[in-house]
């Protein structure tokens, strides 16, 4: 199996959805809270204080002010803003609420489970540790020194960010893995940005060895490390400590389904993507351009990124008819979705925007590439381009009825060129990442924003006029007015 075996095999067209109806299987759906049966279970500090920077100044890299004075309420900030539950959904027919959460999630499954590490944080002792969601708390599987030659450098705080790739493919099959590939860029993100605000810099580590990671953090089998998240900065609070020999607590993983489907082809990309082996070591850099329209400055909010990530939700629709956005919305949009990522995997951007845009004041209805170091749009196509975005996303209303659509082209070659097979988790992760961006800028204007998983790949290559094999559409999106959902509450 190679990348380029299993995204042909998971692209989606009229002919593969009617060869494959699927039926969920309500009762065997996983459990969307993985706990530890048997670990130590330790308080974080309720109602943290809500980071006052401005989300938008945040996403353009500004840093927000530590409020924390101990580890305990580092960590309780920190989660409670990128990982926490934010709120809950009835489901009318049955009176059942299932949580959404902070981080978002492709069918709202959560794939994505945070580890970490700490060391030397003041009134927390050093160890492994698993966050749980469900109840603001986490579970103490060891105490001790935990290097786990996990990087070069010993950061107070390492995040071992894992995907159970079973909670999507109970129901997006074998193209989940993309999946939970989009959810750990928007994972990563959701931390990265949460540091970013109390005041830390993070770096995102994806060059490592998968199998002892696994095993020195002892996760059950159907749990496998993505990525990693280095937290550090002179705002973390850290006292003097000592190393000692790591002392377990066990604590045995729940069991998410009465069984799991097993699903061949994610197994094998899985492994194939797990060689950090670059197939060719030359560098290349990402496409330069420039367009005919040069966007204004961006648009300016207030409204405080503790605040925002709280209230962030995926839009189920937008209303359509002839609200519209502003150009300078648009701009600080964009502007938000391309600033650089930090990971040493980041060193060149491996994802291009391309826009289907609907009503934003002041730019005519078309198809727009984004060229981001200009600033600048160069027009693809134009005319109405509803019924086009919403048809290539498979038929999905919200992609014609937002303001505007995205369709994010992710540069596989040069991404397993640089990296190897591993190189497609790394555009998928970008992607993302961008989509995180886009989500919290959206917000902060007085939008909403969904991502968009599913979509005519091939469909989606030509209407852009890609040539075959050049680049991949890798995700979509779209940003509008959204539809209240009353089924949401507190």
């Amino acid at each position: 199996m190679t990348w380029r075996q299993y995204h042909e095999s998971t692209k989606h067209s009229v002919q593969s959805l009617r060869r494959s109806q699927h039926f969920l299987d309500w009762k065997n759906m996983p459990d969307p809270f993985r706990h530890y049966e048997g670990a130590p279970l330790l308080d974080l500090p309720a109602d943290p204080p809500s980071p006052e920077i401005p989300v938008l100044e945040l996403l353009q890299g500004a840093y927000g002010a530590a409020r924390a004075v101990d580890g305990p309420g580092f960590l309780s900030e920190l989660l409670f803003h990128s990982a926490a539950i934010s709120a809950s959904k009835l489901v009318p027919s049955t009176g059942d609420r299932y949580a959404l959460r902070v981080n978002p999630s492709s069918g709202n499954l959560h794939p994505t489970e945070f580890h970490f590490v700490t060391r030397g944080l003041k009134g927390w002792p050093d160890g492994l540790y698993h966050y749980r969601p469900s109840s603001h708390m986490v579970e103490q599987r060891a105490t001790g020194d935990f290097e786990m030659k996990l990087t070069g450098d010993s950061a107070p705080l390492t995040f071992i960010v894992t995907s159970i790739a079973w909670r999507e493919a109970w129901k997006y099959r074998d193209r989940a893995y993309r999946y939970c590939l989009h959810d750990m860029g928007h994972a990563w993100q959701a931390v990265a940005l949460a540091a970013r605000a109390a005041g830390c810099d993070s770096l995102a580590l994806g060059q490592f060895q998968d199998d002892e990671i696994a095993q020195a953090c002892r996760l059950s089998e159907d749990e496998w490390p993505m990525l990693m998240v280095e937290i550090s900065g002179g705002s973390i609070p850290t006292a003097q400590g000592g190393a000692r020999e790591p002392v377990w607590y066990g604590g045995r993983a729940n069991r998410l389904s009465d069984h799991q489907v097993s699903y061949p082809l994610i197994d094998a990309i899985h492994a194939a993507t797990k060689s950090n082996l670059a197939a060719e070591a030359a560098a290349s850099r990402a496409d330069e351009g420039s367009g005919e329209i040069t966007l204004p400055a961006p648009a300016s909010s207030k409204l405080a990124f503790g605040e925002v990530v709280r209230l962030r939700r995926s839009a189920l629709d937008f209303r359509g008819g002839t609200g519209s956005m502003s150009l300078a919305q648009l701009s600080a949009i964009l502007s938000s979705a391309s600033q650089p990522l930090s990971a040493d995997f980041g060193v060149s951007e491996f994802v291009q925007l391309y826009l289907y845009v609907h009503r934003v004041d002041d730019l005519p209805s078309g198809v727009y590439r984004y060229w981001p170091r200009q600033a600048q749009l160069e027009q693809i196509r134009s005319g109405d381009q509803r019924v086009a975005a919403a048809g290539l996303s498979l038929g999905q209303d919200l992609a014609g009825n937002a303001c505007v659509a995205f369709s994010m082209i992710g540069d596989l070659e040069r991404a397993t060129r640089l990296h190897g097979d591993r190189g497609y988790r790394y555009v998928h992760f970008e992607a993302g990442a961008i989509g995180q961006h886009l989500y919290l800028a959206a917000e902060a204007l007085g939008l909403g924003a969904t991502g968009i998983g599913a979509f005519y790949d091939d469909e989606v290559h030509r209407y852009l006029s890609l040539t075959s094999g050049q680049r991949q559409v890798v995700y979509h999106f779209a940003i509008g007015y959204p539809v209240p959902d009353p089924r949401i509450g507190a």
